[in-house]
């Protein structure tokens, strides 16, 4: 295993896990496009509000293909309530076994039933 999959698989685990801290799995640096921010700590809030929201949520890896240190990948979010699981696709760019930048397009929201 490459270490940008396994990184990437970290990450999902950590999700899946309800790990919001996700120790070790990204970079202190970490940049998030979709979220507007830099650190891990945006992760940890943005995965507790979402676990919040849906208890059940976890996140199955349908594709991931690697290139180096960047790795292209298709999830479905199971456990959020709609008949159809939400996709996430997702550009990760791995540094030292580590995520350090992310960028992603999701039908999340469009497809969640509001609480």
């Amino acid at each position: 295993m490459t270490a940008a999959r396994a990184a990437v698989q970290r990450m999902y685990d950590a999700f899946n896990a309800h790990d919001h801290a996700a120790e070790g799995v990204f970079t202190p640096d970490f940049r998030s496009h979709p979220l507007g921010t830099t650190g891990p700590e945006a992760v940890t809030r943005a995965w507790t509000a979402l676990h919040a929201v849906h208890p059940e949520a976890r996140v199955v890896v349908e594709d991931l293909l690697v290139d180096g240190d960047r790795a292209a990948v298709r999830t479905s979010v199971h456990g959020t309530g709609t008949p159809e699981p939400p996709t996430i696709l997702e550009i990760v760019h791995t540094r030292d076994g580590r995520v350090a930048e992310l960028w992603g397009l999701t039908d999340l929201t469009s497809r969640t039933p509001p609480r």
